[in-house]
């Protein structure tokens, strides 16, 4: 639809930033607004965002929580999950509303002076792609929107990450969870990039106990199968063959049985 920036050169010059696009079709009510929270609600205060480097994630949580561990997800992961809704698992066709670069200015607001501080500048990559909503019970049909946001000039990975956070909204839509990237759990627990390498990575380590102990059972284990294949092979043996008196019956059987041959009784005369 429309490709841009977040502050033009001439933009920023008269202190001015550029409008969105999106906000033409908000106007008419056509894209998803955005949830209006009072400070009346019960706490944690709805107005203050959660924060993932001092509070442990856990699920169900917020969307600012999930934009959090999207924003420092492995960029390879995420691209495999937005390419899945597109594949067979999402049966939706995304459209991207507006992508923006430009730097944004860091502020932070140090606790022992109570005032903001600027720090940096740094540059971003931010993205809103839409997909058709055909409505429910509590919402009128209108475009909803995934947003993705990135360090850097990182388009690829701010648009996966804007499909997945549209993804993740499907059990507030209302939409049934059909795929991998619509699991809260299952994707924000396995987007970490430094925890992901830490864990994997950690296998070339020895591990010599843990192996001796697996080992050590693999024996155990393989002795108890081959003790059990014998004793199955003794007691078939000694079901399938016949004992003494079997073999007796069966010799006399065979001896005093009449037999067909025309010669027979003239041998057993001579």
């Amino acid at each position: 639809m429309s490709s841009g920036i977040l502050k033009s050169y001439e933009a920023q010059d008269a202190g001015e930033v550029t409008p969105r696009v999106l906000e033409t079709l908000a106007q008419e009510r056509l894209v998803q607004s955005k949830p209006e929270k009072t400070p009346t609600e019960s706490p944690p205060h709805p107005l203050t965002p959660f924060d993932i480097t001092r509070q442990s994630l856990t699920t169900p949580t917020t969307r600012d929580a999930r934009l959090q561990t999207l924003t420092r997800g492995d960029e390879g992961f995420l691209l495999s999950m937005a390419y899945s809704t597109q594949r067979g698992y999402g049966k939706n066709h995304p459209f991207a509303g507006e992508i923006r670069m430009g730097t944004v200015e860091v502020v932070i607001c140090p606790e022992e002076l109570g005032f903001e501080v600027a720090i940096a500048d740094i540059t971003v990559t931010e993205v809103q792609m839409v997909n058709q909503f055909q409505g429910s019970k509590d919402i009128p049909p209108q475009f909803t929107q995934g947003y993705g946001l990135t360090f850097g000039y990182n388009e690829r990975k701010a648009m996966a990450m804007a499909l997945v956070d549209r993804a993740l909204q499907a059990k507030d839509l209302g939409e049934a969870l059909e795929g991998p990237a619509q699991d809260e759990e299952f994707v924000l627990y396995h987007a970490d990039n430094i925890e992901a390498q830490g864990f994997v990575q950690h296998l070339k380590l020895p591990h010599y106990i843990d192996f001796q102990a697996e080992l050590t059972l693999i024996r155990k284990l393989h002795r108890d199968y081959e003790q059990a294949n014998t004793k199955l092979e003794q007691s078939t043996q000694m079901q399938t063959a016949p004992s003494p008196a079997q073999q007796l019956d069966v010799l006399k059987t065979v001896t005093h049985a009449p037999s067909s041959h025309p010669n027979a009784s003239a041998e057993v005369r001579s």
